[in-house]
């Protein structure tokens, strides 16, 4: 089921068209209608509200001006958080950089371009 802060991407005509972040959802005067109101992840940023029935919030496809429109929600992968046993953890339980020839440049010491 799709609910607030989850990211969809819009289809417009079977065609992807834009991600969207829900914002919110909130209930309308009609059972099973909703208004959701998506921040349109584009340039620029846009808000808007549509009211949408609970199964097109779901993913169904529906009209809008006679286009076929529906939302798919994204889910992102999945971060099995895996580290090899053989591998040395630091203290924060993350894996531990190997200590080959890398060298770290610390950028305090970089001078302002005169």
């Amino acid at each position: 089921m799709t609910a607030e802060n989850d990211i969809v991407l819009i289809y417009f005509e079977d065609k992807p068209l834009v991600f969207a972040r829900i914002e919110e959802i909130k209930p309308d005067i009609k059972k099973n209608w909703r208004h959701v109101r998506l921040l349109l992840l584009q340039l620029p940023v846009q808000s808007v509200t549509w009211i949408l029935k609970d199964a097109y919030i779901d993913g169904q496809e529906y009209t809008m001006n006679g286009k076929r429109m529906r939302l798919e929600k994204v889910v992102a992968p999945k971060d099995d958080g895996f580290v090899p046993e053989d591998k040395p953890k630091n203290k924060d339980n993350r894996q531990a950089r190997p200590s080959g020839d890398k060298k770290v440049i610390p950028l305090s010491d970089r001078k302002p371009k005169t």
